[in-house]
């Protein structure tokens, strides 16, 4: 008896283990709600951005970026990936992986109704354990879980607060927070009746098409300058001067489209401004010719990013969030 009860102890201790330290555990798909006031935890996952327990059926994160993020999402047992970004998922790689990709994408001034239900029926209905993330898993992906667990009913409203803390997200995203403080419970019936379509891959506006490879061109970007602007193996034959002539061209394309022409004054004023700077900016590099890691950066090169990260900044404060 003694012996069985150690087994016992030990095979529970490794459960809560595997958990937090994403290692393989069987997930039940559609787990009861045993504990609607369990607090969410952060999981100790080595590739996969801010990850955070939710509930036994819903984890958050950040975007899971090749073989070894994948890896840990089968370890956790996932069967299903919810993205809330507006970057174009991998599902050929989660399909290597046994898992399913839904792209149900939002912005950062809230989630609509429509995409509430949705995510709702979504983390109900299909096949979990299911991870739901956007970029850095920070903003969009916490507040959607919060929704869509609300609204399916896995969780009371008063723990959201708790899930958006613990995810870091900026109080300054309005939108999200009104979206999390006003979810409620929605009806099964109501849920049932639902025509939910979940496509392994959105079509986006031009915008957002348009705004989501912006950030990843500015995204490499600022990982050579986190380096020091230096030159290293990691960055192979990464070219800054380029990088920052595709810059300039997202934001020249951005000001083209139709969309955009109807946008205020103010947000055509910032696209120009961030245009020239990114102009500026691929000068200031082809003149320094960082090839050497003793080179000495310009002071203009790092001012220049700086501007341009302020646009943005100041662009989405007023205008996106």
């Amino acid at each position: 008896m003694k012996n069985l009860f150690a087994v016992s102890a030990f095979a529970y201790v490794f459960s809560l283990l595997s958990i937090h330290l994403c290692l393989p555990q069987e997930i039940n798909s559609s787990p009861p709600l045993s504990n609607p006031k369990r607090e969410p935890f952060k999981l100790a996952c080595m590739h996969l951005p801010n990850a955070i327990q939710i509930h036994s059926k819903v984890i958050s994160g950040g975007q899971p970026d090749g073989e070894q993020a994948f890896r840990e999402l089968k370890q956790l047992g996932v069967r299903t990936i919810v993205s809330v970004d507006g970057a174009k998922p991998e599902v050929a790689l989660a399909k290597e992986y046994g898992m399913r990709y839904v792209h149900l994408p939002h912005g950062y001034d809230g989630i609509g109704p429509e995409r509430r239900s949705e995510l709702a029926r979504a983390v109900r209905d299909l096949n979990g354990p299911i991870y739901i993330h956007c970029h850095h898993g920070k903003h969009r992906s916490p507040a959607a879980a919060a929704v869509a667990c609300v609204s399916a009913g896995f969780i009371e409203p008063e723990a959201t607060i708790g899930i958006l803390k613990l995810a870091g997200t900026n109080e300054n995203y309005k939108g999200l927070f009104a979206s999390v403080a006003s979810s409620k419970r929605i009806e099964d019936a109501v849920l049932n009746n639902l025509r939910a379509e979940f496509p392994e891959t959105a079509k986006l506006t031009p915008i957002a098409e348009a705004m989501v490879a912006m950030e990843q061109v500015y995204e490499r970007v600022e990982h050579f300058a986190n380096s020091g602007w230096s030159p290293t193996k990691a960055h192979g034959d990464f070219d800054p001067a380029h990088e920052a002539l595709l810059l300039r061209e997202h934001f020249k394309e951005l000001l083209r489209l139709e969309s955009v022409s109807k946008r205020p004054e103010g947000f055509h004023r910032i696209l120009k401004n961030s245009e020239a700077d990114a102009q500026s900016l691929e000068a200031a590099i082809r003149h320094w010719n960082p090839t050497t890691k003793t080179a000495t950066v310009p002071k203009s090169v790092a001012e220049l990013l700086e501007r341009i990260n302020a646009n943005c900044t100041s662009c989405h404060r007023q205008f996106r969030d």
